[in-house]
C-alpha cells in the first residue's frame, strides 16, 4: 500500500523563497525546525510513498528515506572549492539511484524543487569514461533499439527531447557519419520534465512523478542493458 502522501505542501516553496533572501547559517539555525517540518519531512514522506511504486516497475531503483546517505540530497552546499560561499542550496532535490549506483555509474531518477520550477529527471548524468563508452557502443550497434527507446511516444510525451551536455566532435573510434552521431556525442543521457511548484504542493504530485518515471522505462532499460545492469 505504501504511506499516504498528500503533496509537499506550500510551506516547502515558501521556506526556499525565504532561504534565498537569508542564505546565512544564523538564519538557518533559527529556522531549522521550520526546515524539518516544511521541507525535510514532506520530502521524506514523498520518498517513502514513492518506494513501493518504483518496486512495481523499476525494482532495482532505490528510494531510501534515510536521512543520511538516502535519496534526499543535502541542503548544505560544498563550498570548499567554490567562489560562491553561500552555505545552503535554495532548492531541494532527491536522487533515486540504481541499487548498483554506489559502485558503478548507473541510471536513475531525479526530482528537484525550487521556488520557480520543478524538474523530474531520468537517465544517467556525467557517466565515467567506461560507462559512457558502453552506452555509445550500444547505440552504434543497435540504432533501431536506440531510436525506439529515445523516440517512443509515451517517453517523448512525458519528457520531450534529451538534455545535458555533448562533445563538440564525435568521440574517437565512432563513425562520424553514423545516423545517431549527435547522440554518440552526448556526455549525459538525461531527460527532464518541467512542472510548476503548485503541482508539487498537491496530492497529485506522486502520481505525476510515477507516471513520468514509468514512461521512461524503455529509455532506462536501454541504458541499463548497455551497462549490463538489471532494470
Amino acid at each position: 500500500m505504501g504511506e499516504r502522501f498528500d503533496g509537499l505542501g506550500k510551506g516547502l516553496v515558501a521556506f526556499l523563497r525565504d532561504l534565498e533572501k537569508n542564505n546565512k547559517r544564523e538564519w538557518f539555525q533559527k529556522n531549522k525546525e521550520r526546515y524539518q517540518e516544511c521541507v525535510q519531512e514532506p520530502m521524506l514522506a514523498f520518498i517513502r510513498a514513492l518506494a513501493p511504486k518504483l518496486e512495481r516497475f523499476a525494482p532495482h531503483i532505490v528510494a531510501s528515506d534515510s536521512k543520511t546517505g538516502g535519496s534526499l540530497m543535502r541542503i548544505h552546499r560544498d563550498v570548499r572549492f567554490s567562489k560562491d560561499k553561500r552555505p545552503y542550496n535554495t532548492h531541494v532535490s532527491a536522487q533515486f539511484r540504481h541499487e548498483r549506483g554506489k559502485s558503478v555509474h548507473a541510471p536513475g531518477f531525479y526530482v528537484r524543487i525550487d521556488p520557480k520550477e520543478v524538474w523530474l529527471g531520468t537517465g544517467i548524468w556525467q557517466p565515467d569514461t567506461p560507462a559512457v563508452t558502453k552506452i555509445r557502443k550500444r547505440i552504434a550497434a543497435k540504432p533501431a533499439e536506440w531510436k525506439k527507446a529515445r523516440d517512443g511516444k509515451t517517453f517523448k510525451t512525458a519528457f520531450g527531447e534529451l538534455g545535458g551536455e555533448s562533445l563538440k566532435r564525435p568521440p574517437r573510434g565512432f563513425d562520424p557519419e553514423h545516423a545517431y552521431v549527435e547522440d554518440l556525442k552526448r556526455k549525459d543521457f538525461v531527460a527532464f520534465r518541467k512542472l510548476k511548484p503548485a503541482q508539487a504542493a498537491g496530492p497529485g504530485f506522486l502520481d505525476e512523478a510515477v507516471k513520468a518515471y514509468k514512461a521512461s522505462g524503455p529509455f532506462m532499460e536501454f541504458l541499463c542493458e548497455a551497462l549490463r545492469l538489471r532494470y
